[in-house]
């Protein structure tokens, strides 16, 4: 698995970050989806990574600064022919490394409360992420949770 920094312009992760906001429409109400559209992802201060075998789009994630010293993971998405391969995981422990090179102190992050959202919170724990109040510019919201990891 190649994961590397990405521009956004390939039609592979547009269908992705596509299949990712239409899945948030389907377990989200609208006032709680916070994930970003291609155009979002572009801002300066966000670094997006793709994740890829040969050809094949395994999935992304993203990392925001929200100040020197504090980062927030954004669109964590595994393409659905990759689930429960490790794919997340991976993303994440490289989005972690890039943190900790910037020397950001905190990651934080905003996922859904609800069952669907289950697996990705399980993961976050798995590495160490620990539940938190609202951070940045969230406020408190019954369909999501907040975690946060001292780096």
């Amino acid at each position: 698995m190649e994961i590397k920094p990405d521009d956004l312009t390939g039609y592979e992760v547009a269908a992705l970050i596509g299949e990712h906001l239409q899945s948030m429409t389907l377990h989200s109400p609208p006032e709680s989806i916070h994930a970003l559209n291609l155009e979002g992802l572009k801002k300066p201060e966000i670094t997006f990574w793709s994740a890829w075998e040969d050809n094949e789009l395994l999935g992304c994630g993203a990392l925001k600064e929200l100040d020197g010293r504090h980062g927030e993971i954004k669109s964590m998405r595994t393409s659905a022919a990759h689930l429960r391969k490790g794919v997340a995981r991976r993303i994440l422990e490289r989005i972690m490394e890039e943190a900790r090179q910037r020397g950001y102190q905190r990651l934080s992050l905003e996922t859904g409360s609800m069952d669907a959202f289950d697996p990705a919170r399980r993961l976050y724990e798995s590495l160490g992420f620990q539940y938190c109040e609202p951070f940045s510019d969230y406020i408190e919201d019954p369909n999501s949770v907040f975690m946060t990891k001292e780096l």
